[in-house]
């Protein structure tokens, strides 16, 4: 019985050192694993900290290296703006509404926002901008060209109205005229060269920005085609009429209306033009009416060319606008 006894206690005590021994084990792969972690933890927070710090020292390298080299460099202080148009504004003007200087720095000039504050001014179709290195910021400036006036009464301070004259380029973009300060020729503020719109709304003209109205559009397209063709060496639009829908009255100097379809081919229109013209110069006769929209007949009126004034002459346009239209 005793011996029985001895043999349970030794065994018991064996399990419990086992298992003691097991906790043990297991209490250190624990603390192991806790270590490991803790290390790897503290490596990548120190990988993480040296980044963020070799970052930060570049970044300010960076920074000061385009500062020393570049944006306050002595080398890149701008001596010349070469600013070039093809039409009458002064090149003051356009620096001014540049906003650019002499003695700046040219690496540091926005060029998309100098071309962007230059296309803002409605006299100015397109521009670009470019740096000639080391010290020139070259603009060259392509300018609206108008080709008819429209004036409009405004109220003036005190009573009454005064008239506005709202200039339409090609496409119909409204533009008010420069002044006196914008001009180096006071020729160029000539306006009376320009056909005449009549018959627009005024909510049409806004500046800066086309005319909506298809009338308008079509009148324009309609001068255009005029400048271009035969009929214009022989007459001189002063005036079309837009109040009328799908059809342009359009008013010689010599008093000759020549009625168009808005939206059919002007270059066929003005043929038809040409051709009767040149019956009723063969015939001594001048045209009173003539309407070509019309595809078969051309309905016409004459009068005897001898109780016409002869025409005045046909206004100049300024130089600038004359070698863009050459």
């Amino acid at each position: 019985m005793l011996t029985q006894l001895q043999h349970l206690f030794r065994v018991g005590n064996r399990r419990r050192h086992r298992e003691n021994s097991n906790v043990l084990r297991v209490k250190l792969r624990t603390d192991e694993l806790r270590r490991v972690r803790t290390r790897f933890a503290a490596q990548v927070l120190t990988v993480f900290l040296s980044g963020a710090a070799l970052l930060f020292i570049g970044w300010r390298g960076v920074d000061w290296a385009v500062k020393e080299f570049v944006t306050e460099n002595p080398a890149f202080v701008t001596k010349t703006i070469d600013l070039q148009t093809d039409g009458v504004l002064t090149t003051e003007a356009l620096r001014r509404w540049a906003g650019v200087h002499i003695g700046e720095n040219l690496m540091r000039f926005d060029l998309t926002r100098i071309k962007r504050e230059l296309e803002l001014v409605p006299l100015i179709q397109s521009v670009a901008v470019e740096r000639a290195l080391p010290d020139t910021l070259r603009i060259r400036v392509t300018e609206r060209v108008p080709m008819a006036q429209v004036p409009v009464l405004r109220p003036r301070t005190g009573g009454g109205y005064t008239p506005v004259l709202h200039l339409l380029d090609a496409s119909g973009h409204v533009m008010l005229p420069p002044d006196r300060t914008m001009v180096a020729d006071p020729k160029s503020l000539q306006l009376d060269w320009l056909t005449e719109l009549r018959g627009v709304n005024d909510v049409d003209l806004r500046l800066g920005r086309p005319v909506e109205s298809t009338q308008v559009r079509a009148a324009m397209k309609l001068l255009s085609h005029f400048e271009r063709s035969g009929m214009f060496s022989r007459a001189d639009i002063r005036r079309v009429d837009v109040s009328t829908p799908e059809i342009l009255v359009a008013t010689t100097s010599t008093g000759s209306e020549i009625t168009f379809a808005a939206h059919r081919d002007f270059d066929t229109q003005l043929r038809r033009w040409r051709a009767v013209q040149d019956v009723a110069t063969q015939q001594g006769k001048a045209i009173a009416t003539l309407d070509v929209s019309i595809s078969q007949n051309l309905p016409a009126r004459w009068v005897e060319a001898s109780t016409v004034p002869a025409p005045p002459a046909k206004p100049a346009k300024p130089a600038p606008y004359r070698r863009k239209n050459a």
